[in-house]
């Protein structure tokens, strides 16, 4: 997991298999994806809302992550009695 462009270089080269950029933007995911130069899959994660979804998708990165799906859902509540 990465938040910041100057973690792409030294994870690369510590042998990641896989890049996750934390709450970035698409102007970011872009610069960010350009780095990686498909050495290695990537992923968007953090703030991926309904309006930024496709912004997010278009940057480049092989994944989204979207954890609103699960953050956001209401508990149901459930009695074994």
């Amino acid at each position: 997991e990465v938040d910041r462009i100057d973690q792409i270089a030294p994870a690369l080269d510590a042998g990641a298999t896989r890049l996750l950029f934390d709450n970035m933007g698409p102007d970011l995911l872009r610069e960010a994806v350009a780095l990686v130069n498909g050495r290695v899959p990537t992923e968007a994660s953090g703030g991926v809302r309904l309006d930024t979804i496709a912004a997010i998708a278009a940057s480049g990165v092989d994944y989204v992550s979207v954890g609103r799906l699960t953050q956001s859902a209401p508990a149901a509540d459930i009695g074994l009695d």
